[in-house]
């Protein structure tokens, strides 16, 4: 007994001078655990995290789901996740710094862990990542919120930037990459075309600025207000417009300004029984309160 106490002692005396504290860092988020510190979390869940870092690298999609909360996973998270790994000849985690860490008055432990991945796709493609990941394990052990952060290697063949802008004139942009825009682009696009289809005037119209301009592949320019777009259907019977692309981009460091570029194929079939056919290339272009202000097309016949 004497031996252990004087232990104790001992630890008491080197946390007094070394400062061994067994709390830190702090949550600066809403809610009731706003200002409350962090402790080392049970290590059990560092060995649950390489047990599903292992099931992932092996693409054992049903060994994999079982660390994961069955509501965070939904109704086709199983099928999507099979899906998604077995679209890959190999992928690889390779986890190389694993903290669980808990937060004082919350029962779930939280798992922070850098990785090396690797992933190979069927298709040819390839990617090579270093992640920084979050993992929320809940009372009974199993994920229900994750979250994602990652660098990506020069040797992948895809990027989240690329390209150049040149410009028609020497200007400030001139040499900068494009990235892709998400200011909810393609929804309004998708939107643009449903209504363009039904020829509904009204919700068309409200995709674009108050008065937009319209670059027609003849060559033409046309400025027209929101309140005139009914005449645009004035002469057709029917209207298809059919996208194969839609792709949002933006000057790298610029404001939310962007253009979307649409690939389609459009038939418009007028009330005196001709059809125009063409594909297209077009490019809208959002303003920065999200509406379309001008609009430059190309055609080619079949």
């Amino acid at each position: 007994m004497k031996t252990i106490l004087k232990q104790i002692a001992l630890l008491f005396i080197f946390c007094l001078f070394t400062n061994c504290n067994t709390t830190g860092g702090q949550y600066l988020g809403d809610g009731e655990n706003n200002g409350n510190a962090y402790s080392i979390g049970d290590n059990v869940m560092s060995e649950k995290l390489k047990m599903l870092s292992e099931a992932y690298s092996m693409q054992n999609t049903d060994e994999l789901v079982k660390h994961y909360d069955t509501d965070f996973l939904g109704e086709n998270g199983v099928e999507t996740t099979r899906k998604w790994l077995e679209s890959m000849d190999s992928i690889s985690m390779k986890p190389y710094v694993i903290i669980p860490v808990k937060l004082q008055g919350d029962p779930d432990t939280k798992v922070l862990a850098w990785s090396k991945e690797e992933r190979h796709y069927k298709n040819g493609s390839y990617e090579k990542l270093d992640l920084m990941e979050f993992f929320n394990f809940n009372k009974d052990g199993k994920v229900d919120a994750f979250k994602q952060w990652k660098s990506i290697d020069s040797s992948n063949f895809g990027k989240s930037y690329g390209g150049k802008f040149i410009g028609k004139g020497e200007n400030e942009y001139s040499g900068r990459p494009l990235v892709f825009s998400d200011r909810n682009e393609v929804a309004i696009i998708e939107k643009l075309i449903r209504d363009y289809n039904d020829m509904n005037v009204d919700e068309f119209a409200n995709s674009f600025a108050d008065i937009s301009v319209l670059n027609d592949y003849e060559g033409k320019v046309i400025k027209i207000k929101k309140k005139d777009m009914a005449g645009l259907f004035s002469d057709y019977k029917s209207v298809n417009w059919v996208p194969y692309a839609i792709v949002p981009l933006k000057i790298y460091n610029t404001d939310a300004a962007s253009g979307v570029q649409v690939m389609s194929k459009e038939t418009r079939v007028f009330k005196n029984g001709k059809v125009w056919e063409k594909e297209l290339f077009e490019i809208f272009y959002f303003d920065l309160d999200g509406k379309i202000a001008s609009m430059t097309q190309f055609a080619r016949d079949f």
